[in-house]
């Protein structure tokens, strides 16, 4: 298979590091290949280490090119934390055209106006989300590509970061010897597998329950308008069992994993686990419903913690409810405390786009459905064109999405 009919996506996350390929050669995304690795050198989503990220980053490729028999050279990275901000933007640019047909050259002329805005020295634009066009004065246009009309205008939301994280965070992968593509907003990709339609109109929010952190995005109308990081992750669960059964920590992860529970309701007296003891050669048997009892209180405090942040943000009760996503939500009974808490409905969101349904792959996976729509929308819009205008339409869809992307870089 040709490197230019699959793409890779890349989340760097505070406890793993995750690649994700797919085969974009036809119109159905497959997932042909995932990888991943320990993250170090990263702490509440930065990186504080840029040697140790490298490694992990390299051992994540690595692991994806051993699966998939194929040389990874260029990857799409997922960015997020609570340094990205949305601001919302307005361009307008003349249709070139002379027939005043509307084409793909005029869209991405329409977003790069909508790109110029004011911003801090230390801020850079990581994307433009379109959230309606308007042709002379017809609104609500969700692809204006083939209409005529002689003005045309875009109402986007540009998604800015800190210079410095992103720079950082690209470095490192440009250090593990590969390309940047082009950088995404990871939260609105993963809304592309975990959201349906209806779930934006209505309004929701979806929730990745990472390591270090978790983060919070909100739709309305289909459209995204707001996202927010609450500092509490998977993290703080492991350090507490450390802490409250005296074991190590890497001990304290494994039992959370195999064992815990984040709900005393569904807790069993009678299941039990044997832990290590630090300072002592023996283990001790300790039962589901003691672990249940350092677990509930974190999961409450995080989920308490998403609900007072969505009332500051002004979307305190939502119709489409909560959606819960990421690694956090392999511990059984997190839905039940995220009910209790929020008063919503709650569900979690796992992609099928592997095998073994992993929610922690969902940044990754949506990533790569994310570009692999882009570069869908723009094969179609050209193989609507005319065959004169094909000649002279230039790279193809797929190098016309990454030269896109990396003019944010």
């Amino acid at each position: 298979m040709s490197s230019s009919n699959f793409i890779v996506g890349l989340d760097i996350g505070t406890s793993c590091v995750r690649a994700v390929v797919a085969d974009c050669s036809k119109r159905e995304v497959q997932v042909i290949g995932i990888g991943s690795a320990h993250s170090r050198g990263m702490k509440k989503g930065a990186i504080i280490d840029i040697d140790q990220a490298v490694t992990s980053i390299r051992e994540a490729i690595e692991s994806a090119e051993r699966m998939i028999g194929i040389e990874i050279h260029e990857v799409f990275v997922g960015i997020s934390g609570g340094h990205v901000t949305l601001t919302p933007s307005h361009g307008v640019v003349a249709v070139s055209n002379d027939d005043r047909e509307i084409g793909v050259n005029d869209i991405e002329r329409v977003l790069q106006a909508a790109r110029v805005i004011s911003l801090p020295p230390e801020r850079t634009v990581v994307e433009v989300v379109p959230k309606q066009f308007v042709v002379d004065g017809l609104r609500e246009i969700k692809d204006p590509n083939g209409m005529i009309g002689v003005r045309l205008e875009v109402e986007a939301m540009i998604v800015t970061g800190a210079k410095t994280m992103i720079h950082n965070v690209l470095r490192c992968v440009e250090k593990a010897s590969l390309t940047v593509a082009g950088v995404t907003l990871l939260p609105l990709a993963e809304s592309e597998i975990c959201l349906s339609s209806d779930e934006k109109n209505l309004g929701s929010v979806l929730i990745d329950l990472g390591g270090g952190t978790t983060t919070l995005t909100v739709f309305q109308q289909g459209e995204l308008v707001a996202t927010a990081v609450v500092p509490v992750g998977g993290e703080n669960i492991t350090n507490d069992l450390a802490i409250g059964l005296r074991t190590q920590r890497e001990a304290a992860e494994k039992i959370k994993v195999t064992s815990g529970i984040a709900s005393t309701k569904l807790a069993d007296d009678e299941t039990t686990c044997d832990i290590p003891c630090i300072g002592s050669n023996q283990k001790r048997m300790v039962s589901q419903m003691e672990l249940a009892q350092i677990i509930e209180p974190r999961v409450e405090e995080l989920f308490l913690l998403v609900q007072r942040k969505l009332e500051e943000l002004g979307y305190g009760q939502l119709a489409g409810g909560w959606i819960l996503t990421g690694g956090g939500v392999s511990l059984r009974g997190t839905v039940e405390v995220a009910e209790r808490v929020g008063g919503v409905n709650v569900r979690t969101a796992i992609s099928d786009a592997i095998g073994d349904q992993d929610p922690s792959y969902s940044g990754g996976i949506g990533v790569v459905y994310y570009i692999a729509r882009k570069c869908n929308h723009h094969r179609e819009s050209h193989e609507g064109v005319t065959a004169a205008r094909k000649q002279r339409s230039g790279p193809s869809p797929f190098e016309r999405v990454k030269s896109w992307f990396s003019e944010f870089i």
